[in-house]
């Protein structure tokens, strides 16, 4: 049996290419199925927290005329940093990746994002920030995401037109698109899931970084918790990555979205042009309408919100949108 050579979108701007994937174990199990229901839904994603990685394997990219050679790190994770030539185009483009097995050579592509110049870049939580998970009641969450398949989850209302809307800003060519970041505490194993999320409800095509691969069924039951330093880091970097934006940070006060953002606007504070936070309980919370307050008064404009059609009305008031 031959090892699994997967890849994630990528993304480059003027001098640097980065793209990344995993390369696990041969397994005689499918592949998730998104329509299955119920207990074989169940089935299908705890198969996705029992996979195991290849640390230290061969891995080449293909950029140009070059073969560029590297290996998978301890948990079977690769991801090439290369510098970048300026002829390279605008917008999403291919890319290739190799791996070999026993003389035979394993091909996968897929794409990155070089976004073509512009003013504004755009970087969103997933769970409870646009896909509802019952982030706060541990049992209902692990409940939906067993026993409720991709198409049968759920989206709040008018996130759609909220997404595109902030993907469209500032352009006047409709293909070209703003920078669209999905930056999450779940694992890379829910990758493929939220890819297909996101395109049955239309939502921008966006890059997705997600928190290290998890290999145990002990991981699945602390799934998406514990530490979100990942995601601060994350966030840190896309913002190091591309200097020259103002950028659009969506969350939710269901665990550490706040905190975070607050961090990263003490960080740059001239970068950071606005921050939603969506309201997941009855009411406010108290520690997170201080947080915000304390944003205002570094000039960041803000909206803690419940439904996305007060986002919206607050995007179009500062002049985001249209």
């Amino acid at each position: 049996m031959k090892p699994i050579l997967k890849l994630y979108r990528g993304y480059a701007n003027d001098q640097e290419l980065i793209v990344m994937g995993h390369i696990f174990k041969p397994s005689t199990a499918n592949d998730y199925d998104f329509q299955k229901k119920n207990f074989k839904n169940a089935t299908s994603v705890l198969k996705l927290f029992q996979i195991k990685t290849i640390p230290n394997y061969d891995v080449y990219l293909k950029h140009g005329d070059r073969q560029i050679h590297t290996k998978t790190l301890d948990d079977g994770f690769f991801k090439f940093c290369i510098p970048l030539k300026q002829e390279t185009g605008f917008g999403w483009m291919d890319y290739e990746v190799s791996i070999t097995h026993k003389s035979e050579t394993i091909t996968s592509s897929a794409s990155f994002i070089r976004p073509h110049e512009g003013n504004l870049g755009i970087i969103s939580d997933i769970d409870d920030t646009f896909l509802i998970s019952h982030t706060k009641n541990f049992f209902r969450k692990l409940y939906i995401l067993l026993f409720r398949n991709v198409n049968d989850r759920k989206i709040f209302d008018d996130v759609v037109p909220h997404y595109q809307a902030l993907s469209s800003a500032g352009r006047n060519n409709k293909n070209e698109k703003n920078a669209f970041f999905y930056i999450s505490s779940s694992e890379w194993n829910l990758y493929r899931f939220i890819i297909q999320f996101t395109k049955i409800h239309d939502l921008p095509r966006a890059v997705i970084l997600l928190k290290d691969i998890k290999t145990g069924m002990s991981d699945f039951f602390m799934s998406g918790r514990g530490n979100h330093d990942h995601k601060f880091e994350k966030i840190k970097h896309v913002l190091e990555f591309y200097p020259n934006l103002k950028y659009v940070l969506l969350g939710d006060d269901s665990q550490h979205d706040p905190i975070l953002y607050e961090r990263i606007c003490k960080i740059f504070p001239v970068t950071v042009k606005a921050v939603y936070i969506r309201q997941t309980g009855k009411y406010k919370k108290e520690a997170t309408e201080t947080i915000l307050k304390n944003l205002e008064n570094l000039e960041v404009s803000v909206c803690y919100f419940k439904h996305s059609s007060e986002a919206i009305e607050h995007s179009k008031r500062i002049g985001i949108i249209m």
